[in-house]
């Protein structure tokens, strides 16, 4: 297991060098002429040089001289590393087609082996089974074969298998919007502590979405929250779709994300929209808040956000409610419609509903006087003498204990470490430098890996 692992992480460094002629050598290395597998994945090899029109050159024959009489086998590990590698490279030449057919022959490969040697591979198999229709629109074709995988890698006890796939179904559940199922999968899925970063922030922001969309936004934000600071650095793509959810989910929550949160480095451009979205919240104007959705509806449309939006109308026309109220001491429903840029039919109407809405729920401090037609603000009490520093303080208290937990639980130590002898200076030298370059190697996955 140690040793696929490392094979694992190297799989980015070689990707990078990958060539036609590359590929078709390691094929015909890896393989022995004559085997099955090699017969498997010449096809594919083969599409590739002659797309490049090097077909005389470094082409694996499917049949030929064996080394025997004959057909040698070939180990399943080596076997499924060549499809994995060959997949990539298709993915990485946009050929999706043969691609997706390519991630197919090896998944039905895995489902007659049983190795615990391959659980590495495989979940990295499944990922770009998965990758490879979804960038081709056919992600409901392998539902059922996901489930099935999902099954098989839980009674086999494959750990990393199971998180793979429970993060590949649930993707495939949001692709459709289908955050029913997505729930009751996850809800009646047993899951474990994570073997992977990577997969436990996916986790998160998927839990993350279907917790705002069945309106439980404070546990949402914990969830948005958790998968965008453990992602890493370089992920900036996951990290921007994180935080334009989560600073939805916080405007919806009635709070204003810090300018800071938008002027992160290299997400400027992508939370552009967002940044507008929150100022209108925050001021409380209803024209403008419509003017910034009509104007960004696409983005918000691309990003699976869109009712949301929808659900903010309401915060806004609190937000500009509220600064009215301690704004003015007394003041006419008709000129509160005015404010708040009421379009409808009947506006004094709807100011009336709205304002006795807000002081039933708590959001102003305030009364109606229904003969006169007007709304009677109370004077503003000292915040400190309520419960609401008390709350903030708290929630920061129990931000920092949650960080200390986590830091606690992610300590290993190596078993019976004080029986042994102290190491030589020659041996800590040593076991430094290959403590780096695993954390070189662990970088390099973290930065690729999404």
């Amino acid at each position: 297991m140690r040793l696929m692992a490392r094979a694992n992480r190297q799989m980015f460094a070689v990707r990078r060098q990958l060539k036609t002629s590359t590929v078709s050598a390691i094929m015909k290395h890896a393989l022995p002429a004559g085997s099955d597998a090699l017969a498997r994945l010449s096809p594919f090899v083969a599409a590739l040089e002659k797309s490049e029109k090097d077909m005389d050159v470094d082409s694996p024959a499917i049949t030929g001289q064996s080394h025997g009489s004959q057909k040698q086998s070939v180990l399943p590990e080596v076997e499924i590393f060549c499809y994995l590698l060959v997949t990539i490279f298709l993915i990485d030449q946009k050929k999706l087609k043969e691609a997706k057919a390519c991630s197919t022959a090896a998944v039905k490969r895995l489902q007659q082996l049983n190795r615990r040697t391959l659980d590495f591979l495989a979940a990295r198999v499944f990922y770009y089974y998965s990758y490879s229709h979804e960038i081709t629109d056919s992600l409901a074709d392998i539902r059922g074969t996901l489930l099935a995988l999902h099954q098989t890698a839980t009674l086999r006890h494959d750990e990393l298998g199971q998180e793979t796939l429970l993060n590949l179904l649930l993707r495939n559940y949001l692709h459709y919007n289908l955050y029913d199922h997505a729930e009751k999968l996850r809800s009646k899925t047993q899951r474990s502590d994570s073997h992977s970063n990577q997969q436990l922030c996916r986790y998160l922001f998927y839990l993350g979405k279907i917790r705002t969309i069945q309106l439980e936004y404070t546990d949402a934000k914990e969830c948005l929250l958790q998968a965008g600071r453990k992602a890493p650095a370089s992920a900036r793509g996951f990290r921007i779709q994180c935080t334009k959810w989560a600073v939805i989910v916080r405007l919806l929550l009635g709070e204003i994300p810090e300018r800071t949160t938008f002027m992160q480095p290299g997400m400027r451009k992508a939370l552009r929209p967002y940044f507008e979205l929150t100022n209108a919240v925050r001021i409380g104007d209803l024209e403008l808040f419509r003017h910034v959705a009509e104007k960004s509806s696409s983005v918000f449309t691309a990003d699976k956000c869109h009712n949301l939006i929808v659900r903010l109308r309401h915060n806004v026309i609190r937000t500009g409610l509220r600064n009215i109220s301690i704004a003015y001491s007394r003041i006419s429903l008709t000129d509160v419609a005015k404010k708040l840029h009421l379009d409808s039919a009947t506006p004094v109407d709807d100011a009336e509903s709205i304002v006795t809405k807000a002081i039933r729920d708590g959001g102003i401090d305030a009364s109606v006087d229904h003969s006169n037609g007007w709304m009677q603000s109370k004077e503003t009490g000292d915040v400190y003498s309520t419960q609401e520093p008390q709350q903030a303080f708290h929630s920061r208290i129990a931000f920092c204990l949650n960080i200390h937990n986590e830091a606690v639980q992610a300590l290993r130590f190596p078993p019976d470490a004080h029986k042994k002898e102290l190491e030589s200076a020659e041996k800590r030298r040593e076991r430094q430098q290959q403590e780096q370059e695993l954390a070189k190697h662990i970088a390099e996955e973290d930065d690729d890996e999404f």
